[in-house]
C-alpha cells in the first residue's frame, strides 16, 4: 500500500510532467507552423530546404542553452536532429509541390 502523502506527491508530479507536455506539443506545433512558413519561402525562391550552416549553428546554439539549464547536450543535439530532419522533410515535400529545388536534385 503506498502511503497517502506519497501517493498525493507523485499525482502533483504527474501533473506538472502532464502540464510540461501539452506547452512542449503546442510549442513543437507552433515551430512547425514558422518552419513551414520557412519552407514556401524556400520553395518560392528556389532556395535548397537544408542549410547546414544554420543547422550547426542551430546546435552549437542548442548544446549551450542545454548546459546552461542542466540538461544533457548530448540528448539536446539528438532531439534538435531529430526535428531538422523533419524539417527539411517538410521543405523537399514543399519545395517539390512548387516544382523546386529538393535536397535530392540539388
Amino acid at each position: 500500500m503506498i502511503d497517502p502523502s506519497v501517493k498525493e506527491q507523485l499525482s502533483g508530479y504527474r501533473q506538472s510532467i502532464d502540464n510540461i507536455d501539452a506547452a512542449l506539443v503546442h510549442m513543437l506545433a507552433e515551430r512547425f507552423r514558422c518552419t513551414k512558413a520557412v519552407g514556401v519561402l524556400k520553395a518560392t525562391h528556389e532556395l535548397p530546404p537544408a542549410d547546414p550552416a544554420r543547422e550547426e549553428y542551430q546546435i552549437t546554439r542548442l548544446r549551450r542553452l542545454a548546459q546552461d539549464a542542466n540538461l544533457d547536450p548530448d540528448f539536446a543535439e539528438k532531439f534538435l536532429n531529430f526535428i531538422i530532419k523533419e524539417v527539411i522533410r517538410h521543405h523537399e515535400a514543399i519545395a517539390a509541390e512548387h516544382g523546386g529545388v529538393t535536397e535530392k536534385t540539388a
